[in-house]
């Protein structure tokens, strides 16, 4: 494959935040909390989070770019959360920008499981997975969005299925999981979501869309059976295909028809545009997992490049 130019890294923080200066800010916010019990337990592309006193999650953006999908999430989420048939990350506690810290941050409740993308299970227990995530899914697709955009839920404004921008990235991101070894067939891959491409995202069959749902967002208990779906700052009124990626970058052929049970059918178009999301974002994934060292998201974003092409 010929190499590209390497691609900038996206995550680079403008704000880091320790446990110290965490606490200090939810402390001066929040002081009916004490005494706190702080403790990191990651960071993503646009926030890190903070488990407090084991009952509480607060999320901070790490980045200005991301600051907004907090407020998002602030305004859409609790008009949603007891409409879904899962648990969901809606915000319960809001911390305002300060001299201290320049924008919103959240505090959520305690969800009960573990990301998917932290264990490995066999394809066989994907059956009723599949069939839960048809089902959130299809509830999540068909909220009504006149209320939600009233109150600030944005379009797609980022262009997931910009193919021009997209493809290069793609590229990009093969290319340097194919030079450390991770992969031998970017090639192959790049032809493939090239023959894909030429489809265009359809107008007039938009949808509340989570528009990140993968892995690493997706909570289970220890039969694999879903518990919870979190990180909602992608939410926007968009392509429902952004969520269908699914089908191709975590569900198993052999799960797929338990989806298609509980979900209902999907035209040729949306899959299309599903399955070539899924190699994206896959690619995205396991290029970021191996870039700082989380093996957890490596692994997801290269299986899911392995699913995507079944």
């Amino acid at each position: 494959m010929t190499r590209t130019q390497s691609a900038p890294d996206p995550w680079v923080a403008d704000i880091e935040l320790s446990e110290e200066r965490a606490a200090g800010l939810i402390a001066q916010q929040f002081p009916q909390l004490a005494p706190f019990d702080v403790e990191r337990i990651g960071e993503g592309w646009d926030n890190v989070a903070f488990i407090v006193n084991g009952a509480y999650v607060f999320r901070f953006p790490r980045r200005n770019v991301s600051a907004k999908s907090i407020e998002t999430e602030m305004r859409v989420l609790p008009l949603i959360a007891a409409r879904l048939p899962l648990p969901i990350s809606a915000p319960t506690l809001v911390g305002t920008p300060s001299a201290e810290y320049p924008w919103h941050f959240a505090g959520y409740a305690m969800l009960g499981g573990v990301t998917l993308s932290s264990v490995r299970p066999d394809d066989g227990c994907y059956a009723e997975l599949a069939a839960t995530l048809g089902r959130f899914l299809r509830t999540l697709h068909s909220i009504e969005c006149a209320p939600l955009i009233g109150v600030g839920l944005p379009p797609d404004e980022i262009g997931r299925f910009d193919y021009v921008r997209t493809l290069e990235k793609l590229r990009q991101r093969l290319d340097y999981l194919e030079e450390i070894g991770a992969l031998d067939n970017a090639a192959a891959i790049v032809r493939f979501a090239e023959s894909l491409a030429p489809i265009a995202p359809r107008r007039g069959d938009l949808t509340l869309t989570h528009g990140d749902l993968y892995a690493r967002h997706i909570l289970v208990d220890e039969q694999i059976r879903a518990t919870a779906i979190i990180d909602w700052g992608d939410v926007h009124f968009g392509e429902p295909a952004a969520d269908l990626t699914i089908l191709f970058s975590l569900i198993p052929p052999g799960a797929r028809p338990h989806f298609f049970e509980t979900y209902g059918a999907v035209d040729e178009v949306a899959l299309r545009l599903a399955r070539y999301r899924a190699v994206y974002h896959a690619a995205l994934v396991a290029h970021y997992g191996h870039r700082i060292g989380d093996g957890d998201l490596a692994h997801a974003g290269l299986k899911g490049l392995a699913i995507a092409l079944l």
